[in-house]
């Protein structure tokens, strides 16, 4: 077997046992709907088993649901099917010496066992009779172009459907411009290509950046008496800084070897090889993030096992460099650490730098929402189209999307069209194999 494929398993399964040691350790769970709830079994408000019930209530869907379909139309791992998953191990397991190895064993058989059925998966959908995992990428085709929108929606959201609208436009004629004048030629004769959904979605950032530092708000010192009281919980993360870096960097080194992704977004610009394009949109990400993890760790004392999740753009910008990654990955993960009290302190001076942190990750939220479903549309319909069943792949995305919400425990939206593209794939194999199609 190839030494890198050796090296890639190890580090997935090194992945998977630190998450399962961390949960079962109350050091850092991954679900930020989770996240409040560990400190009250450490509380003795809830019983063990209450805590991994939780758990698995909170995560378990989102596991088979979202990420592992997910995973699977791209070819490369979405985080959360690792993570999610091993909060529920360590939660399971006893909360004792033998429970903590028991979980950050069953943890890496689970990260190895995610990284060989990924390959399985797609090796066995290879086999079929047809073969759609080419058309099953068409899932993601407007996910790259739609996410420029989400700084513009993200502003109508925080200030009003006005200022949305006016950066939306400007969002449109920047992405327009650079896709039409965007190759600059160089003396060698060779051309530098500008990415349009790289260019429009950081003109769009820089304007929710200016409009959120620039909102006025009523001066507070919330998030600093937050550092004063709770300065016990911050201690307690920070003690646990040495396997909060070791697991940065491994999940910088694992980006940085394209089997990786903290996203939806990036994960098509990974497997794409847009490596620049797809840190950036990871980057913007992780930003909507930081006021989520910090205000949650000073709270709880519990981290992410991710951290604001830097470490992705970190590791998808080195990409080739798995070692190099590992450091920058450790290195990102302890400044972040360093830096939780002076970010508490800066939220505060800037209120609206906090506020924008939920409007971005709820826009993020719907523009991957639209832009899967069309995708996914587009997808089904490509595999229709095969057939000669044109309009059935609609048919049968959209039904699945409206029946879903009928549903009185429907899977993450999210997830639909993934997941309503791969059942209508293995469909059609079905049919064609009783030679009902063909």
């Amino acid at each position: 077997m190839d030494v890198m494929i050796i090296f890639k398993y190890i580090v997935i399964a090194a992945l998977g046992g630190l998450g399962g040691v961390m949960a079962n350790r109350g050091i850092a769970v991954f679900n930020d709907g989770f996240r409040p709830i560990v400190p009250q079994y450490y509380d003795k408000q809830i019983s063990r088993k209450e805590l991994a019930a939780m758990s698995f209530a909170i995560s378990f869907g989102l596991v088979v649901g979202f990420g592992i379909p997910t995973s699977i139309a791209a070819s490369v791992i979405l985080i959360h099917c690792i993570f999610l998953a091993t909060d529920i191990i360590g939660t399971f397991c006893p909360d004792n010496l033998v429970g903590t190895i028991i979980s950050g064993v069953i943890g890496a058989v689970w990260g190895v066992l995610i990284l060989v059925g990924l390959d399985g998966i797609v090796f066995l959908f290879n086999q079929l009779p047809f073969n759609f995992m080419g058309d099953l990428g068409k899932v993601s085709d407007f996910v790259i172009a739609a996410f420029a929108i989400f700084p513009a929606v993200a502003i109508g959201f925080q200030h009003g459907f006005k200022k949305g609208v006016i950066i939306g436009v400007i969002t449109v004629i920047v992405y327009m411009t650079i896709m039409l004048f965007g190759k600059i030629p160089l003396p060698d004769g060779n051309n530098v290509v500008l990415n349009p959904a790289g260019i429009s979605l950081l003109v769009g950032c820089v304007f929710m950046i200016i409009f959120a530092v620039t909102a006025k708000h009523e001066k507070t010192s919330a998030n600093a008496d937050l550092v004063n009281v709770f300065g016990e919980k911050v201690s307690r993360i920070r003690k646990n800084w040495p396997m909060l870096a070791v697991t940065g960097g491994l999940i910088a080194c694992a980006a940085s070897m394209s089997i990786l992704a903290g996203d939806p977004i990036s994960m098509p610009l990974i497997s794409q090889g847009e490596y620049a394009n797809a840190a950036l949109t990871a980057l913007a990400r992780a930003i909507g993030f930081v006021p989520l993890v910090f205000t949650t760790a000073i709270v709880t004392g519990v981290y992410g096992p991710a951290g604001c999740t830097f470490v992705f753009p970190i590791g998808i910008a080195l990409t080739g460099n798995p070692i190099l990654a590992f450091v920058c990955g450790v290195a990102c993960m302890v400044v972040e650490l360093l830096l939780i009290n002076a970010f508490a302190k800066l939220m505060d001076k800037f209120p609206g730098i906090k506020d924008m942190g939920e409007h971005i990750r709820n826009a993020m939220n719907k523009v991957l929402e639209v832009a899967l479903i069309v995708g996914a549309v587009v997808s089904a319909e490509a595999m229709a189209s095969n057939f000669k069943l044109t309009g059935v792949g609609a048919l049968f995305i959209i039904g699945t999307l409206l029946l879903n919400r009928t549903s009185k425990k429907p899977i993450v939206e999210m997830a639909v069209g993934p997941v309503a593209c791969i059942f209508f794939g293995i469909l059609l194999n079905i049919l064609a194999a009783c030679h009902v199609v063909g």
